[in-house]
Formats: structure tokens, C-alpha cells, sequence
């Protein structure tokens, strides 16, 4: 603030390219709105609102997932495959539960419980994958 917004050049020093969509913001910003926003007379005091919850901050899924179509296709298709895992956890047990004492081997009864459980264990992991994923990832840059 001290330099000015006209020379934000010397106070600031941008030497990558991975820099250079700042320098283009900031440049665009000089040109089209004389190198500021216009606050006055929207927040009272120079008081900026309440910084928003952290969750509302990185949310993945309004921001990005929605409007990107192939993250959005990926999106339905895990949803798709979650459903499907829980469908077939349900139908297994129940299949287990219909059917006779005799009707089944103990090793056949026992791998179908088995394989129910892996299926929702598995269709809870893609939950949890599809929720970091797509809508909320906290980012700790201290254990990066």
C-alpha cells in the first residue's frame, strides 16, 4: 500500500510464468477500473464481511464440478457405481436371508456375507472419494 497502485511492479516481484495471470490481472485491472475496486460505500469502515466457512471457501462442486463437463460425467458415474455397490451389499444379504438352511453351502452363505460387506465397505471408500474429490478437499500446506 505504501508504493502505490500504480507501482505494485516494486513491491511485488513475479518471476515465474506461472506468474504471469497475475501480471495480466493486474494489468487488465489498471486498464479497465484505474487499478482498484471500487469499495466505497459497500462494506461500512473499510470493514471487509466475515470471512465465509472454510468448507464454503474450497468447495470443489459448485465452483468446478458442476460447470466442467467431463469431472461432471465422472461424477455421475461414481455416484452410479456407489449406488450400485450398496444395491448389491442389500440384494446379498437379503439372498443370504431368503434362503433356506439347506439351500445354500455354509461356504457359499459365508462368501456371499463376505462379499456383501466388501461391497459396502467399498461403496463407503467411494463415498468418501467422491466427497474429497468433487466437493471438499481442505488444503493443510503445512503437511505439504
Amino acid at each position: 500500500m505504501d508504493v502505490g497502485q500504480a507501482n505494485w511492479q516494486k513491491s511485488c516481484f513475479v518471476p515465474t510464468k506461472a506468474d504471469a495471470l497475475v501480471v495480466g490481472f493486474r494489468k487488465w485491472l489498471k486498464k479497465y477500473a484505474g487499478s482498484q475496486v471500487e469499495w466505497r460505500g459497500k462494506y461500512s469502515g473499510g470493514v471487509l464481511p466475515p470471512t465465509p466457512p472454510r468448507e464454503q471457501l474450497l468447495d470443489r462442486y459448485w465452483s468446478h464440478t458442476v460447470n466442467c463437463r467431463s469431472c461432471n460425467s465422472a461424477y455421475k458415474s461414481l455416484k452410479v457405481v456407489e449406488v450400485m455397490l450398496q444395491i448389491i451389499s442389500v440384494a446379498s444379504i437379503g439372498i443370504v436371508a431368503t434362503m433356506k438352511q439347506g439351500g445354500m453351502s455354509v461356504v457359499t452363505r459365508n462368501s456371499m456375507v463376505v462379499f456383501a460387506v466388501l461391497s459396502f465397505a467399498l461403496s463407503r471408500w467411494l463415498a468418501h472419494f467422491i466427497y474429497k474429490n468433487f466437493h471438499y478437499h481442505d488444503y493443510n500446506h503445512a503437511f505439504r
